[in-house]
């Protein structure tokens, strides 16, 4: 399984709830449950990071803008 990177206003896609992470600390997180991803209105929670991974396990992360490829290792000089 890939390790999850959560940052601040990644968009959770679980069942028919939407979750924005509203602030992200090192332990823990403070996002918004919301019914349409564009909307402001929601329930705001905090928990902790790892009750967060319980609660997005399974879920859909909606990405807003493009990720960046990898750029090319630079070639080794040789003599």
């Amino acid at each position: 399984m890939p390790l999850m990177k959560l940052e601040q206003g990644q968009i959770w896609h679980q069942g028919d709830d939407f979750l924005r992470i509203v602030k992200w600390s090192r332990t823990e997180i403070t996002y918004k449950a919301m019914q349409d991803p564009l909307a402001k209105a929601g329930d705001v929670h905090t928990v902790t990071k790892k009750e967060f991974c319980r609660l997005v396990k399974g879920a859909k992360l909606l990405t807003t803008k493009p990720v960046a490829p990898a750029a090319p290792a630079a070639p080794e000089a040789q003599p």
